[in-house]
């Protein structure tokens, strides 16, 4: 829709309007909305414009002035679930699963420069030649992530992960299709009897709000600690809440909060759980130790094609941050994960539950995991939709210390 907008037209009231008014005045968006109302209609009266051109260009121009620009109408288009703009004039937008190109472009690479500052400024982040790269939140939670040059060799590169106002719940998960009940009461009963979960799956494969869904069935009376680059969670059901993120380095290098500085941190705060958003380095070792440590019930996030490849990846990350030997890390490991849970993106842009497997402990020099839960493809209904279930398998869940003293009595 936008791209019927007289851009020329929206750019000769915007000048006319920055020509008459101070925009350093504190003015209210109120007045901002009412002064270019007030230019779009004295334009008129040199050219036709009609009612519907008339309210695309005081949208088009109040968002420029006051929002995020073009894609603020992107922003608040709820079936958009991300934008991706490579440079001034290439935009992408994902809805339903499929990704479109956008006739839409900014105005200049400037232009888009100064949304990028906006965004970043709002969350107290820094981003210029010097530090080309940061991580943000818009206010309603959506992820954002910014390249510039000259990282970027097509100019400022910004992508937006949109997240539903209200989070995805578990019956919407199962409603469509992406795991099956049994398999959701299982895990329901596995948060609540306290066994640390690990969500592994490539990218956009649904992570973050799967985290989400099974972080509200933590019990309302527990303390929980979230720990984020950048917060994204929203648990809503548990009053007893701390929440963190990370904090890059300042011009000077200085001042940098890491997850590994949170994690640490959290342990002193007498958490019930720790929730990790993502474990990406280092910090693996810290949250396996905090797992190890008492805090039973922890959840956390990471990217992987499989489970067994999110047990190497771990591996990887903690050789990294420590000069342990390999049989100990695993054995580590072993102790401290009790269930993982692997997530895909099928071709037919679907996000699925593929497997849920119980790790077993260290035998044999490996990390040994069981599943429990396995998807199976059944064919396609037609060439967009692929059939198919998540199943239990033969395998017995064997660890159920946790639900007998949770008193639980549950047959995994």
């Amino acid at each position: 829709m936008e791209s019927e907008i007289n851009y020329d037209l929206a750019r000769d009231i915007k000048k006319k309007i920055s020509e008459n008014i101070d925009l350093k005045k504190d003015l209210s968006d109120e007045e901002i909305e009412e002064i270019i109302t007030r230019a779009v209609f004295e334009k008129s009266r040199e050219t036709y414009i009609s009612v519907a051109e008339k309210k695309l260009l005081i949208r088009y121009i109040f968002n420029a002035m006051r929002r995020l620009d073009i894609i603020q109408p992107l922003i608040d288009d709820k079936s958009v679930t991300e934008i991706m703009i490579n440079g001034a004039e290439d935009i992408f937008i994902e809805r339903n699963g499929r990704i479109n190109k956008l006739e839409m472009v900014f105005e200049n690479k400037g232009k888009l420069e100064d949304v990028i500052q906006s965004i970043v400024s709002k969350v107290n982040r820094t981003v210029n030649e010097a530090s080309p790269i940061v991580d943000a939140r818009l206010q309603d939670g959506s992820r954002v992530s910014v390249v510039l040059p000259p990282i970027a060799l097509n100019g400022p590169i910004l992508t937006i992960r949109k997240f539903p106002e209200k989070p995805m719940t578990m019956e919407q998960f199962i409603k469509y299709g992406s795991i099956s009940e049994e398999a959701a009461k299982a895990l329901e009963l596995m948060v609540k009897a306290k066994y640390n979960i690990f969500i592994c799956g490539g990218t956009g494969s649904g992570k973050t709000t799967f985290l989400n869904a099974l972080s509200n069935f933590i019990s309302e009376d527990e303390r929980i600690v979230t720990i984020e680059d950048s917060a994204e969670l929203q648990i809503n059901n548990v009053k007893n809440i701390v929440k963190m993120e990370t904090r890059n380095a300042n011009t000077e290098g200085k001042g940098q909060i890491t997850i590994r500085d949170l994690i640490r941190t959290s342990l002193r705060m007498r958490p019930d759980r720790i929730i990790v958003g993502e474990v990406r380095g280092g910090e693996a070792l810290d949250m396996l130790q905090a797992m190890n440590t008492g805090h039973d019930g922890s959840l956390s996030t990471g990217h992987a094609n499989s489970s067994k490849d999110m047990l190497s990846r771990l591996e990887t990350m903690v050789l990294t941050a420590s000069s342990f030997p390999l049989e100990a890390i695993r054995q580590q490991i072993a102790s401290a994960l009790d269930v993982m849970v692997h997530l895909g993106r099928l071709r037919d842009k679907s996000r699925r539950v593929l497997e849920i497997s119980e790790v077993m402990g260290y035998e044999d020099g490996e990390v040994k995991l069981r599943p429990i839960f396995v998807f199976n493809e059944h064919g396609e209904i037609n060439k967009e939709k692929v059939e198919g279930t998540l199943e239990r398998t033969e395998n017995l869940f064997m660890n159920d210390v946790k639900f007998k003293m949770s008193g639980i009595s549950a047959k995994v």
